[in-house]
């Protein structure tokens, strides 16, 4: 047993203001309080803040936060992990509680990308208010997936595959898809030199609607577009991109594929059935 779903993403900005205003006036996240008041935390659904977002001199993805079903299944994942070399720490009591959850341990992936492990959110009971969008969907499913770099792609596939226990469910030439759970996929590979890094973050919402009216906002806005409007070959998600202010792509999407039964991989030789024309991020 691995892990079970993207459960968090931190963030460190150098503009912590473009951040309010993108996860509050377009995305439609619902901001609580922290820990950290210099902090931003945006909640979109039962969980605690899904994404959090601290100021900082330079831009960079300081986590990225697997949930695991319980304290067993972390100790098992935290044996093999160190089994293959890899340093593990362990959250402290009060980084436990900052991020609202049992337990949590850290390391670094075969890729250099920041990883952490958590189990047991701790809920608060009070209801999500997202008044710009319907409904996020997330439940089984986690709070969307995300795409990071490696430059060995091969090596980070297998300790995701192999020690995590992430189902291959497709490739774009090098690139891997992975999924952990129905969605058909939670997380990727992407190669590229250098220490890993963030390519993207995507959110599913409930109905088109809900992509449309956000689609709306992002014009309104004026915010820098990276892909329009399109439907994925992979997971058939109707979707959007936008460059973020620290110009990750951010992925606005519905109807992603779910993916039940355990199916055999595929490769993928266009990424869009139609639309998702590119704009390169802004300077």
């Amino acid at each position: 047993m691995g892990v079970h779903s993207l459960g968090y993403i931190r963030l460190a900005t150098s503009d912590i203001d473009a951040w309010k205003r993108f996860g509050d006036e377009f995305v439609g996240f619902m901001r609580v309080d922290g820990a950290d008041p210099a902090s931003l935390y945006f909640r979109m659904d039962d969980h605690p803040a899904r994404l959090v977002v601290a100021p900082a001199d330079e831009s960079s993805c300081t986590a990225i936060g697997f949930e695991v079903m319980n304290r067993r299944v972390l100790d098992e994942l935290v044996h093999a992990i160190t089994a293959e070399g890899i340093e593990v720490a362990t959250g402290s009591a009060d980084e436990c509680a900052e991020r609202r959850v049992s337990g949590f341990v850290r390391f670094a992936d075969p890729g250099g990308n920041p990883i952490e492990l958590f189990y047991g959110p701790i809920l608060d009971h009070v209801p999500v208010n997202t008044p710009l969008v319907s409904e996020f969907v997330t439940g089984d499913m986690g709070l969307g997936h995300v795409i990071v770099t490696a430059e060995d792609v091969e090596k980070s596939f297998d300790f995701y595959s192999r020690i995590l226990g992430f189902v291959e469910r497709n490739t774009a030439g090098p690139t891997y898809f992975m999924g952990c759970n129905p969605r058909h996929h939670s997380f990727g590979i992407a190669p590229k030199p250098g220490p890993g890094r963030t390519v993207h973050i995507m959110v599913e919402a409930k109905t088109l609607d809900d992509v449309g009216i956000a689609l709306d906002r992002a014009y309104a806005m004026e915010l820098p577009m990276m892909h329009t409007l399109g439907k994925h070959t992979n997971d058939q998600m109707v979707s959007f991109y936008v460059w973020s202010p620290d110009n990750y792509a951010f992925e606005f999407g519905w109807d992603g594929l779910r993916v039940t039964d355990e199916v055999p991989t595929y490769a993928i030789t266009e990424g869009a059935l139609w639309g998702h024309r590119f704009s390169p991020p802004p300077q």
